[in-house]
This record gives C-alpha cells, sequence and structure tokens, in this order.
C-alpha cells in the first residue's frame, strides 16, 4: 500500500486552468490537471500510466476513468481509478467509487458507494461463476 508504485505521475502534460469551462469529452495521456470546470467524462488513452489531478476549486460533471487520481475539488459522477485514489481534505464527490488502493484524508466527502476492485475481488466473483 505504502510506497512509489502508489505514487501519481508527477509530471502535468496538461492543464485546464481557473475559468475554463470545457463541455465534451476529455481524453488525455500522461498527466492532466483541472482548475476550472470540465462538463463531460474523462478519459486516459489507453494502457499508459496516467494522472487527474482535481484541484481545490475545479468542478467534473461526468464520469471519470483514469488509473491514478488525486481529488481536492467537485465531483458529480461516478470516479474509476484503476490504480491510486487520492481523496484530499476539501474533495466532494456525488457518485460511486471504484479503486483499487485509496487515501482518503479527514474532511473528505463521498457521497455513493466505495468498490474496491482489487484482486481478492476478481477472485470471489470467478469462484462464483465457476460454481453454477
Amino acid at each position: 500500500m505504502f510506497g512509489k508504485a502508489n505514487t501519481p505521475k508527477s509530471r502535468i502534460d496538461t492543464l485546464v486552468g481557473a475559468g475554463t469551462t470545457i463541455s465534451g469529452d476529455v481524453v488525455f495521456s500522461g498527466g492532466l490537471r483541472v482548475d476550472g470546470e470540465i462538463r463531460g467524462n474523462i478519459r486516459a488513452a489507453g494502457e499508459q500510466a496516467s494522472t487527474l489531478v482535481v484541484s481545490e476549486h475545479a468542478r467534473i460533471e461526468g464520469e471519470i476513468e483514469v488509473a491514478h487520481v488525486v481529488i481536492n475539488g467537485t465531483v458529480l459522477g461516478p470516479v474509476v481509478s484503476s490504480s491510486f485514489l487520492e481523496l484530499q481534505a476539501k474533495a466532494r464527490v456525488t457518485g460511486d467509487v471504484e479503486y483499487n488502493s485509496i487515501e482518503i484524508h479527514l474532511g473528505a466527502l463521498v457521497e455513493g458507494r466505495l468498490l474496491h476492485t482489487g484482486q481478492a475481488a476478481k477472485t470471489v466473483e470467478l469462484k462464483l461463476a465457476s460454481s453454477n
């Protein structure tokens, strides 16, 4: 759980600045930081490592599907993090959250289900399917 494997990619390739609003889906590679507002789904391109940082004043209305996610703003929609999810103190998420590894800071709020998608969950699912 601890160590460099959970550390999000530190390089930010793309910035959506404060005061900027994007309407539509966003597909990116590398690192994306959002300080503004996105009304649409956000997905990482391909299977490569990717990081999304949602800053304190940012707002996302849509689905998020990214390997590493750091949220300190508002997200209205489901979040799927295949690797590591960090919910910082001012994070406000309305929607289900799927994660492999998670860190939740004091003050973060999730209005939805927290669903672990790690190896243990997949093993149980396979056993149930084979017993039928």
